[in-house]
């Protein structure tokens, strides 16, 4: 048995759906295919369609895509984080973003034409993807509201309170991206000059 596997599916589950029956959850156990993914491996390209939701397991992954030939990062995900590209997924169209690995990881591909399998059978399945989307809804919006109204600090700051595994881990040049700022920008806000 992949312990792994399901202590994956429990944090992520409890991060989007707590209430959850044990029969839900090894509905989804059930579908999830593993995958081992050295660092700096692409698990997304730009250009491919993206047939699944990636439930993290062990490590750290990040979406981005490049804009003006400078590489953006989109999104961090770590154990228990969910990455979806919704767009990709749910049009059956070529992304622009890409998903890569910044440590050695392990994470669970959920092929959607599964999930939505699973929804038609499982009022909880049903419920689950539907969190996942809001939750993925509510992010983006966050996001790009800060981007319009908080300073360069005001980011940072709300980064390390909301996701200090994102500090502790990820390589300053990519949370600079992230935070919209060049990384001499991030370093004088790190600082305090900023």
């Amino acid at each position: 048995m992949d312990t792994l596997l399901k202590e994956t599916v429990d944090l992520t589950v409890n991060s989007r759906y707590p209430g959850m029956a044990p029969e839900g959850r090894r509905q989804i156990e059930e579908v999830l295919i593993r995958k081992e993914v050295e660092k700096g491996e692409i698990l997304l390209k730009e250009g491919q369609i993206s047939h699944n939701l990636v439930f993290v397991g062990k490590g750290m992954l990040r979406q981005f895509y490049y804009k003006n030939g400078k590489d953006v990062t989109e999104h961090f995900s770590y154990e228990g984080c969910i990455i979806i590209c919704i767009e990709s997924t749910l049009k059956k169209e070529p992304t622009h973003l890409m998903i890569e690995a910044l440590e050695d990881s392990i994470v669970y591909l959920l092929p959607y034409d599964k999930l939505m399998l699973l929804t038609e059978v499982s009022w909880e399945i049903n419920m689950f993807y539907r969190k996942i989307l809001e939750y993925s809804l509510i992010t983006s919006q966050i996001k790009a509201d800060s981007w319009r109204f908080e300073t360069a600090r005001e980011r940072y700051n709300l980064l390390m309170q909301h996701q200090p595994e994102v500090i502790k881990r990820a390589p300053l040049s990519h949370i600079a991206s992230y935070l919209l700022m060049t990384p001499e920008t991030l370093s004088r806000v790190r600082s305090g000059i900023l």
